[in-house]
């Protein structure tokens, strides 16, 4: 789990502080931030689609059942991806998956 740290964020402008002792060599640095609840959102759906693949990477299927297989793979991944609020309709961009148990491909 990340650390979290408590700061405290301008209603007007947005400036973030936080607690620190200052040594008197402080200078201030762009940095990125996300709320600590869209952390929790991402930690979320991460940890559910590694468990999909944590699944597909460890299952061998019995012999004559490879297509019965993926195809149960499959359901679970769009779930997950439902879950996650993620478009589960095809690959990158929305082009369609196209490997198949029957080609390999």
């Amino acid at each position: 789990m990340a650390e979290l740290i408590k700061a405290w964020q301008c209603i007007g402008c947005g400036r973030l502080e936080g607690p620190a002792q200052c040594i008197g060599v402080c200078q201030d640095q762009p940095v990125q931030l996300v709320t600590a609840a869209d952390y929790e959102k991402a930690l979320a759906r991460a940890t559910a689609l590694e468990d999909v693949v944590r699944r597909i990477a460890h299952t061998a299927p019995k012999k004559g059942q490879c297509e019965r297989t993926w195809l149960a793979l499959q359901e679970e991944a769009r779930k997950a991806l439902g879950a996650a609020g993620l478009d589960g309709a095809g690959g990158p961009e929305g082009a369609p998956l196209a490997f198949s148990p029957r080609n390999g491909q």
